[in-house]
């Protein structure tokens, strides 16, 4: 059983049967699924949701597709974590992350290929697909292998080697195509017009989407049922950024939370900016962009969601920034030093925007912030492989540790002086 109810068009509003397709006959815009949200409310309360199952199928009424063709592999539910350090460090008096790096593949796209993979059973799909940027890939790879699907995934060719192999270990077809990802799209938009294939961020993607909703849901049942003031997320295509909006609004549609006054900004590394550059030029037409950053997983030069994540920081009164390769790195350094946590390249990119936007003071240090990170940090190793401390070598005695450690402790005090 599922509340979706209709696809619509997110320009001129026609619906359409809820099928594999993702744009409108008539003017092209984007599909969205549409949902009975009074019959919603009638089935779900926070007694029923709390009461569910640790992952993100707790929120099933409110997820595009029957559950009896789920494939769980544990995704969602996930940590929720008060970060004094990391607030005291940028100037914030209350910070929690939202910590995705501890998903089935360690990354947000569970959340989406959860759903998607779900919606292509039951149209009655034998095969999945994907253009990626390498996260998507994983996911896609790993919960086909669950369901037993073939898959065919398709990435670009000069992915880090931990999400090319993190892909590979399930034995999907796997295509590296020379190229950046929206060349790899193209391909695949292509493709999915000749192949009985789900191809999970084409065909299905009105589906797809709806999975990156379930953060908005978790960030406010674990905060007590109730919104924070600022979220701060990283952006490619736009999608999650914008879902996680949604998800905040349809829990107050069905009764959960109060309106929520949520500001929302986004995250972009420099070296692919379109969303955040369209931003700073006070306009909602981006300019596609030839991507060059370490942030590949958020190497999307022509965002499908750009116009409506500006149309949301607008809305919501957010706003956006952006990073250079080295404030990645000290990101994802900052957050591993004061919390424990070790993200990716993207999680970078949201802690170097998160501490810029709060030094600029467009985050003012009362707001509760939320900062979404995506992905783990052993997938992008090579970023800052060659960034940390290099351990200390001695033999297998004690004085020659002290040694080497007291030489070590000079070093560190004369660099601090």
């Amino acid at each position: 059983m599922t509340f979706a109810q209709a696809l619509k068009c997110r320009e001129c509003g026609r619906e359409y049967e809820l099928k594999p397709i993702f744009s409108c006959e008539f003017c092209f815009g984007p599909l969205e699924v549409a949902y009975d949200y009074d019959g919603i409310r009638g089935a779900m309360t926070r007694d029923s949701i709390e009461r569910g199952p640790t992952s993100l199928w707790r929120y099933a009424e409110l997820l595009p597709c029957d559950p009896q063709y789920k494939v769980d592999l544990g995704t969602g539910y996930t940590p929720l974590i008060k970060a004094d350090r990391l607030a005291k460090a940028i100037g914030l008096d209350t910070l929690w992350i939202k910590n995705d790096t501890v998903n089935p593949t360690w990354s947000f796209k569970d959340r989406v290929v959860s759903v998607a993979i779900a919606k292509a059973r039951e149209f009655g799909f034998q095969a999945m697909a994907c253009a990626s940027t390498g996260n998507l890939a994983n996911s896609v790879a790993a919960h086909a292998a669950g369901a037993g699907m073939d898959c065919y995934v398709f990435i670009p060719d000069d992915l880090e080697q931990g999400k090319v192999v993190g892909s590979a270990i399930y034995d999907p077809t796997l295509v590296m195509v020379r190229g950046s990802y929206d060349d790899v799209n193209r391909l695949c938009t292509e493709l999915s017009m000749s192949r009985p294939w789900a191809f999970v961020n084409i065909n299905v993607r009105p589906y797809y989407a709806e999975g990156s909703r379930t953060l908005g849901y978790e960030i406010a049942e674990q905060l007590g049922w109730r919104a924070p003031d600022h979220i701060v997320a990283p952006m490619a295509s736009g999608s999650m950024y914008t879902k996680i909006w949604k998800g905040l609004q349809e829990f107050h549609k069905v009764g959960l939370i109060d309106a929520p006054k949520t500001r929302m900004s986004g995250a972009q590394a420099e070296g692919c900016s379109p969303i955040t550059t369209a931003y700073e030029k006070h306009t909602l037409n981006f300019v596609p962009q030839k991507p060059n950053t370490i942030a590949r997983s958020l190497a999307i030069g022509n965002p499908a969601d750009g116009y409506y994540a500006l149309k949301q920081m607008e809305e919501t009164n957010g706003g956006a920034e952006m990073v250079n390769d080295d404030e990645i790195v000290q990101g994802i350094k900052l957050l591993a030093e004061t919390e424990g946590i070790f993200a990716e390249t993207a999680g970078g990119v949201t802690i170097g925007c998160l501490k810029k936007l709060v030094a600029s003071g467009f985050i003012r240090r009362d707001e509760e912030t939320v900062a979404i990170i995506s992905g783990g940090g052993l997938k992008t190793v090579e970023a800052v492989a060659d960034k940390v401390t290099e351990p200390l070598r001695v033999p297998a005695n004690a004085s020659a540790f002290d040694e080497a450690l007291s030489q070590r402790q000079g070093v560190l005090a004369g660099a601090r002086a």
